[in-house]
Formats: structure tokens, C-alpha cells, sequence
């Protein structure tokens, strides 16, 4: 196996395991660490949404890096290299963006500006993994 695909494929593999351990956490931990800082009712229950959401696509698209790696490993398309890149900026901004503000005190708001640029970039990955897969090796 290309050592490309095999990077691309661990790291989606880690963001996989993070992910499980962020929806255990979510699961299992998360409303009663943040009720103990002062969130309760409807803001409680909407940050528990934004983390929730957060997970959710880090495990999707640790599952389209994967993915993609594999498909890298048959053929070293320039369009799938740049859905590698597009997932793994998308998770980091989006995925993790979310996260930190389900936890941010107010003044942090600001950071979900930025969030949009990571689900375009999810966006972004899935169109070149399309575009990848329909054209001519490169």
C-alpha cells in the first residue's frame, strides 16, 4: 500500500476513535459536565445539539477519508488528494470549531464564523471525490 493512501487512511482511522470517544463523552458525560457549569433548559440542550452535530460529521467524514484513502491506494488521483485535504480541513474547522463552542463562554461566539468554511469544505471534498471518480486517471 502507497504510503499517501496509508497516511490518509490513519488518519482517518484516528478521527474515527476520537470520534467514538467524543459520542461516549457526549453520551455519558457531557450534560452533567456542563450542567455543572452553570448550563441548563434550552442553553443546555442546544449546546448538547451543537456537540452532538460536531460528532455526528467527524464520523462521517473519518469514514470519506478512509474512504478516500482506499480509493487513492487504486488510483493517485489529484482530485482525490484534495478531497483528503478538503475532509480533514473540513472536520478540523467544522467538526472541531463546534465543539470547542459547545463549551465557550460567549465572548467565543465569534468562532462560528469560521464554521461554514469548514462545511464547505466538506462540501468541497465530496464534489472532488465525485470529480475524482469521473475522470481519467491523473
Amino acid at each position: 500500500m502507497s504510503s499517501l493512501a496509508q497516511r490518509w487512511i490513519a488518519i482517518g482511522a484516528a478521527f474515527g476513535a476520537l470520534g467514538v470517544a467524543f459520542g461516549a463523552f457526549g453520551a455519558h458525560g457531557l450534560s452533567d459536565f456542563l450542567g455543572a457549569h452553570g448550563y441548563a433548559g434550552e442553553e443546555l440542550s442546544r449546546r448538547l445539539a451543537i456537540f452532538n452535530t460536531a460528532t455526528h460529521y467527524q464520523m462521517l467524514h473519518a469514514v470519506a477519508l478512509v474512504i478516500t484513502g482506499l480509493a487513492l491506494e487504486h488510483r493517485a488521483s489529484k482530485w482525490w488528494r484534495f478531497a483528503a485535504w478538503s475532509f480533514l480541513i473540513g472536520i478540523v474547522l467544522f467538526s472541531g470549531l463546534l465543539k470547542v463552542l459547545a463549551f465557550a463562554e460567549p465572548q467565543w461566539n465569534w468562532l462560528g464564523a469560521i464554521v461554514p468554511i469548514g462545511g464547505v469544505a466538506l462540501m468541497f471534498g465530496w464534489i472532488t471525490l465525485a470529480v475524482g471518480a469521473l475522470r481519467k486517471a491523473q
